[in-house]
């Protein structure tokens, strides 16, 4: 009953909010009925609107909380798809959600490092450098002179966010039962995927643990520049990390006038999202302009600069050589391998036609080949590939909602950089080379490094095992019979790769000795014959 009640309060404030700043009036008079455009006018009877739709959007957004300012801030990066008033004041939301009180961010510090600010701090700034939808960020300097950046949860924000997921679940549920494409899109489990991220992200050490692993992960590619976390001093409230200094991305006369190649940097930034991806299937998913930065340091110059880890996604083997396939088959118009794919992954039923599917693809992305990322949006192509999928009731996967949202914000921030950027082609090289690790010697050769631990364990313990199966009863039973069949089974497969293991390791060995021992003396011999 508390919930329920909760809840109809925050629909009432959801309501209210955007009829104050206009929003229903936005909304009603887009839309062709005569009926609908009658209501507007109906509704806008003793209110009136002096500030432009984008900023009233963006306040309405900002009042509205956390989730509505994530949304905000995806659709500033979409400005082929949303107007470019709108789209400039959404780009607010990224950095400048208006701020909590200094003294309340002071008393969440202390608290959590049960200690005065002064007794870990030299300096404190107290006006906070950045203010985002979760928390804010403020500048710092420890006793040992390092400079920092100190992030601090927003007090209460878990209470308003549960309210409003509160009402995400009770739409998701409501679109199953009365939307005839409920049941294909799955929302209440998208619902849960967004639930599961949203309250990672508030969870500060969880974050110090996603930039860990994503800085050793990007640390030998050289194009990210990743913040060390400071473990001492951080918990689940505030986070201390070493102070990074860049131009924010979005400033690209800055960075153009300091020297960097902008070019370079668009195609960087699609090796570091592919990279992520298909390499270590664990990648930053909140890749907004407000969270990167380029470095202009003499040492790192034209490095990108990430910033803000609550929200990784991960995949799993099976996704990234479906999604890796996908890709290569969209890049070489292998429209008949994708609509395998969809089949063979269960993303379509198995009575799908394979050849109805595959003309489907082939009428959405052959007009988009062969034309520079500035005529090619991929949010448009995203939009009419849902619209055919309802056709062959395709149904979404919520543990790839996450990449589909990096996908677009990436496709964003390669727009603003370089519009001439070929997006194919910049990541259709990387692909093939990842699917050739992926099926070639060196795959062999990485599957047995990885299964070694376990074969080390279960060789030794093979003959005790097939002993005491043969001890215990002179004539199993079936079910005795099918595991000692496993077992042998077990073995011979174990001793063939440990063959193969040997035999690739052994021309190595004899490889190296030969470069080692014979190629000295027979350069020397036809040096002197010359």
């Amino acid at each position: 009953m508390k919930g329920s009640l909760r809840n109809t309060l925050r629909l009432g404030l959801i309501v209210w909010v955007l009829m104050r700043h206009g929003m229903d009036q936005l909304v009603l008079r887009s839309l062709p009925h005569p009926g609908l455009r009658l209501l507007a006018r109906i509704l806008a009877i003793g209110r009136t609107h002096d500030a432009p739709r984008g900023e009233r959007l963006r306040l309405a957004l900002e009042r509205l909380g956390p989730i509505f300012v994530k949304f905000g801030q995806v659709l500033s990066t979409r400005r082929d798809l949303v107007p470019h008033d709108i789209a400039d004041e959404l780009a607010r939301l990224q950095d400048r959600v208006p701020p909590f009180p200094s003294a309340a961010s002071r008393a969440i510090v202390e608290r959590s490092l049960g200690r005065p600010i002064e007794a870990v701090f030299q300096q404190f700034e107290a006006d906070p450098v950045a203010s985002a939808s979760i928390a804010q960020v403020h500048f710092g300097v420890l006793h040992d002179g390092r400079e920092v950046a100190i992030k601090v949860l927003r007090p209460n924000v878990l209470d308003i966010i549960e309210a409003d997921l509160g009402l995400l679940r009770k739409a998701a549920a409501w679109l199953e039962r009365l939307s005839p494409d409920g049941r294909r899109l799955r929302p209440r489990e998208v619902v849960a995927e967004f639930d599961k991220y949203l309250h990672d992200e508030l969870d500060l050490g969880r974050e110090a643990a996603n930039a860990a692993q994503l800085r050793r992960n990007m640390f030998a590619l050289g194009l990210l520049l990743i913040p060390e976390m400071i473990w001492d001093l951080s918990s689940a409230e505030v986070l201390v990390m070493e102070r990074m200094r860049g131009v924010p991305i979005s400033q690209i006369d800055t960075l153009r006038a300091a020297g960097v190649d902008i070019p370079k940097l668009a195609r960087d930034g699609v090796t570091i999202f592919f990279t992520q991806v298909f390499r270590d299937g664990f990648f930053h998913a909140d890749m907004h302009p407000g969270n990167i930065m380029v470095s202009t340091a003499p040492a790192t110059f034209g490095r990108y600069i990430a910033l803000d880890f609550g929200i990784v996604g991960t995949l799993d083997s099976r996704d990234k050589e479906y999604l890796a396939q996908n890709f290569l088959a969209f890049f070489r118009r292998d429209y008949r391998r994708v609509a395998e794919l969809h089949v063979e992954s269960g993303w379509v039923p198995a009575n799908t036609r394979v050849d109805e599917l595959e003309g489907a693809v082939r009428a959405v992305c052959e007009p988009h080949f062969d034309r520079p990322l500035k005529d090619i949006s991929l949010g448009q192509v995203l939009m009419r590939l849902f619209q055919t999928s309802r056709r062959f009731n395709v149904e979404v996967q919520p543990q790839l909602v996450l990449l589909q949202k990096t996908l677009l914000n990436v496709e964003g921030l390669g727009r603003q950089l370089d519009p001439e950027l070929d997006l194919w082609q910049t990541a259709k090289p990387f692909l093939e080379r990842w699917m050739n690790e992926q099926v070639g010697w060196r795959a062999l050769l990485a599957s047995v490094k990885d299964e070694a631990p376990r074969y080390a364990k279960l060789i030794p313990e093979l003959p005790r095992l097939l002993h005491d199966a043969l001890k215990r009863q002179a004539h199993p039973d079936a079910a005795q019979e099918q595991l000692l069949r496993a077992l042998l089974h077990e073995q011979r497969r174990t001793n063939r790769l440990l063959t193969m293991a040997l035999g690739v390791a052994g021309g190595f060995v004899a490889g190296g000795l030969f470069a080692y021992w014979l190629l000295p003396g027979l350069w020397m011999w036809l040096h002197r014959a010359l």
